[in-house]
């Protein structure tokens, strides 16, 4: 009965903060793509070297999610979540004071997303974990603010391509300021509305817990490593459509800034509604995510082949954009609550770290593989992440059994 109490006793801030965490991250991130070829006319880089911008981050945060992940399971997860957000702030700073001041400011914007980076991977992947704390003795209620998780993050992509073109009329450089202030506001919440519950258990020694991992992996490998592959594909596939769908819009039908940002969110209104649905209606139920993960990878194999081929009507690009907005939609809470409803919390936050890391692989390859297919043919990239959806499909039919999770 204590346990309940517990769980119904988190503040409606303290979900409110939670949510604002992926909602801000991703406004700091996902608004920089629609500004991508704005920053290219401005500093005078190429497209590649743009799409490094989102790059430099990602790459950043793989290095450093897994030490952040063993040091919120050893520390506590508001003491890396704090210093997380500070370093965030302190990287937009960086980017934006170099873009005033600096002639070629190239190099001191990378060297801020990396920073923003380093903050991202003690802040946003540190959510998982936190979620499966607070409701550790109730999967339904996980599952629900895990969707909750999901849909912030998502609604912020849906937010970013809009105040990111919008901030860009105004001043080129003022998105990379927008993330200081964004990171602020999240850190003053965290610090006042997050009430991490106290655990009467010692963590688990160094030794300890590297054994325990180590099992995880041998007994649960399969379809862990199944969950990262889907996580690192999925976001592979939404970050390189953005930047695709961003370049063609402005390249091949002179839409730019606020309206740009308009049509971007299409998709990503389709991914933000399903993924609030399926947060609410999968209720920690191991077979019902299973079922999803495989209708939504064989939906995302069949319409990422479709990407390329829709680019001569706008119309056409964004039904098969938004129909890869759907099943990404369903697959990321899905992916999130199976994976952190399934892990004892000594290890919890770790091995969602993997999984946190999988996914930013994704969003890190993603821009620079399109940049790169674009001049070659694009169609073909397509139809290969088509079948590499099929082949996921495979493994998680064989891997991914809900009696033996």
């Amino acid at each position: 009965m204590e346990k309940v109490n517990q769980t119904n006793n988190i503040s409606i801030w303290c979900i409110i903060t939670i949510a604002s965490i992926p909602l801000i991250m991703t406004l700091g991130n996902s608004m920089l793509i629609p500004v991508l070829p704005v920053f290219e006319q401005e500093i005078g880089i190429t497209p590649f070297q743009s799409s490094m911008i989102i790059t430099s981050y990602s790459i950043a945060a793989i290095l450093v999610i897994p030490l952040a992940g063993y040091l919120s399971d050893r520390y506590g997860r508001k003491m890396i979540m704090v210093p997380g957000l500070i370093l965030t702030f302190i990287g937009g700073l960086i980017a934006g004071v170099a873009s005033l001041l600096v002639e070629n400011p190239f190099g001191w914007i990378i060297l801020g997303r990396i920073f923003q980076g380093l903050g991202a991977a003690g802040a946003l992947p540190i959510i998982l974990p936190l979620v499966g704390d607070l409701y550790k003795d109730d999967d339904e209620k996980a599952s629900s603010c895990l969707g909750l998780v999901e849909t912030s993050n998502t609604f912020g992509k849906v937010l970013s391509p809009i105040i990111g073109a919008f901030f860009a009329t105004v001043l080129w450089y003022l998105p990379f300021f927008s993330i200081s202030a964004f990171s602020l506001i999240s850190l003053i919440a965290v610090i006042f509305f997050i009430k991490v519950p106290k655990e009467k258990e010692e963590p688990l020694k160094f030794n300890q817990f590297l054994k325990k991992t180590k099992k995880i992996f041998k007994v649960e490998g399969k379809w862990l490593y199944t969950i990262f592959f889907i996580g690192a594909y999925t976001m592979l596939l939404l970050f390189g459509i953005l930047f695709y769908l961003s370049d063609i819009l402005e390249k091949q039908y002179n839409v730019d800034g606020v309206p740009k940002g308009v049509v971007l969110a299409y998709p990503l209104v389709v991914l933000c509604i399903t993924s609030f649905i399926t947060g609410r209606n999968i209720k920690g139920d191991l077979r019902i995510m299973k079922i999803i993960i495989m209708s939504a990878l064989a939906l995302l194999a069949l319409s990422i082949t479709t990407v390329g081929f829709s680019s001569g009507s706008i119309t056409l690009l964004l039904i098969s954009t938004s129909l890869n907005g759907l099943a990404i939609g369903a697959l990321l809470p899905t992916l999130d609550a199976m994976i952190t409803e399934s892990i004892s919390k000594e290890t919890r936050g770790t091995i969602t770290s993997f999984y946190s890391s999988a996914r930013f692989i994704g969003v890190a390859a993603g821009p620079p593989i399109v940049s790169l297919m674009m001049p070659i043919d694009i169609n073909v990239g397509y139809i290969m992440a088509g079948v590499i959806g099929v082949l996921l499909f495979v493994l998680s039919w064989k891997w991914i059994q809900p009696e033996q999770t």
